[in-house]
């Protein structure tokens, strides 16, 4: 792999980010795949009103776009302990999840997100924005369970040896 993208452009690692133990590992394997590469590191995280059924809920006190803007500042500082090795920038966009990272990684050399299984057989299974990016992404698409990073899942231990990393090449 060369340094910079064939189109002379830098090379971009999109990765999704919500602020979750699976996104912020996620987003350490971009920052690291990304150091390998020369590549700058993009944190995407969307945000959508709350959908409400039957009885509307008051949400108008919540300022959803600042959460999503904290979510993903504090997961950038987490993961790059102040001077990451790599440049890694954040966007925050409205709407859909998994259309947001597919929009954002059109012409990207990577996309990485994070796997939502929660133990035992489910834990084999992707979420249902990773399912969508992983069909649908024109870029290769890198699943990142958290066994891989040695994080226990929520409410169980990792199991050394039993994580893995999904690649998918994606549709040209």
């Amino acid at each position: 792999m060369t340094a910079q993208a064939e189109n002379g452009g830098q090379r971009r690692i999109v990765v999704g980010v919500d602020g979750s133990v699976p996104s912020k590992a996620a987003l350490s394997w971009a920052v690291e795949q990304g150091k390998l590469i020369n590549a700058v590191v993009e944190a995407v995280i969307a945000w959508e009103f709350p959908a409400t059924y039957g009885y509307p809920v008051p949400v108008s006190a919540v300022d959803w776009e600042q959460l999503a803007h904290e979510a993903v500042s504090e997961a950038v500082a987490d993961v790059t302990e102040g001077a990451p090795p790599v440049k890694v920038t954040y966007k925050v966009v409205e709407g859909n999840a998994a259309q947001a990272l597919l929009d954002e990684s059109a012409g990207a050399d990577l996309l990485v997100v994070g796997s939502r299984g929660h133990g035992g057989f489910v834990e084999a299974l992707l979420g249902s924005t990773g399912q969508h990016c992983v069909h649908h992404a024109t870029c290769p698409v890198v699943v990142i369970r958290d066994s891989v990073t040695g994080h226990a899942p929520e409410g169980g231990q990792a199991d050394e040896g039993a994580g893995f990393l999904e690649a998918h090449p994606g549709r040209n």
